[in-house]
């Protein structure tokens, strides 16, 4: 019948992103009626290699959108059980996730470790940053301590939701929390975000941190990302601080930013590096960009310089 029409229809399309399009919309509203039908057309006639997944996912979502029960039973039941990572699950949590966030919640943390867990952590958080930065940063503290490096994982991926909507709430959210092991991929995943939107408030951020270890890390990547996109600005913010063997990391990660395009100016800002053995090495790359360019005058400087570079 009508179901027939509309599959050969999608059938005839070519591949591409406007026949993904039409697939997502093909099992969402089949799924609405007959879920069990488009589950079965889907594993029956869809390519495993490119489109079953995707297509089981989008009815799994929609049926869990109407009866989450019947959903996760079917994809337990479903499941090939050869480990214990079933990715039909994440088809499901991300449709309960879309009518009740807290339900879907208790589901992921059911779940065992594995790719399903990845997958449905994405849908999760996407639909709790609909809400805001208030419900990402409340969902964090739901995360057990003892997830370990799937905990990180996750921190990570919050720290880039919330800074996407806010940075500096992100920002405050790193700094006052108890991040463990996650917090330098949560420092670095605000600075990249922030910085596009107002890299001086980012840069006085960095430099304030209380933890010399934070704050030479944040400063450090502040320089990798700042100096890309203004090294004028960049220069000036580094130019307050005075040299020291913590700045060092700092400006060795400026002198690699800006060796290609300023490799003279990448060399007088090695030279304020203080430890020996990082200033020879801020010094090689910038000297090997500057010999790029002009070989002649980079290696008369070598040679008046820093004789011992070969």
């Amino acid at each position: 019948g009508n179901a027939q029409l509309v599959t050969a229809a999608f059938e005839a399309l070519p591949k591409g992103y406007g026949r993904h399009l039409e697939m997502k919309l093909l099992m969402r509203s089949w799924a609405a009626f007959d879920p069990q039908a488009a589950l079965a057309y889907a594993n029956e006639k869809l390519d495993a290699k490119s489109e079953r997944r995707f297509a089981v996912a989008e009815a799994l979502a929609e049926w869990a959108t109407r009866n989450p029960q019947l959903a996760f039973q079917w994809a337990k039941d479903n499941h090939d059980g050869k480990t214990e990572d079933n990715p039909l699950l994440a088809g499901v949590i991300k449709g309960l996730a879309e009518k009740d966030v807290d339900a879907a919640s208790q589901m992921f943390f059911q779940l065992p470790e594995g790719n399903a867990r990845w997958q449905a952590s994405h849908h999760l958080i996407r639909k709790l940053g609909e809400k805001g930065p208030d419900s990402l940063i409340a969902w964090a503290e739901k995360i057990p301590k003892d997830e370990g490096a799937f905990r990180g994982a996750l921190l990570g991926q919050l720290g880039s939701a919330i800074a996407k909507q806010d940075p500096a709430r992100a920002a405050e959210w790193a700094a006052s929390n108890d991040l463990g092991d996650a917090r330098q991929r949560v420092v670095n995943t605000v600075l990249s975000h922030w910085i596009g939107k107002d890299a001086s408030s980012a840069a006085e951020w960095s430099a304030a941190i209380e933890n010399p270890a934070d704050r030479r890390f944040a400063m450090t990547q502040m320089a990798n990302y700042w100096g890309v996109r203004d090294p004028v600005a960049t220069a000036e913010w580094l130019n307050r601080f005075p040299a020291s063997r913590d700045m060092d990391p700092v400006v060795g990660a400026f002198v690699s930013r800006i060796s290609g395009r300023d490799p003279q100016g990448a060399v007088n800002w090695a030279l304020s590096i203080v430890d020996q053995k990082s200033k020879d090495a801020a010094l090689r790359k910038a000297l090997t960009a500057w010999r790029r360019v002009d070989k002649t005058a980079a290696e008369q400087w070598r040679a008046t310089n820093a004789p011992h570079l070969q």
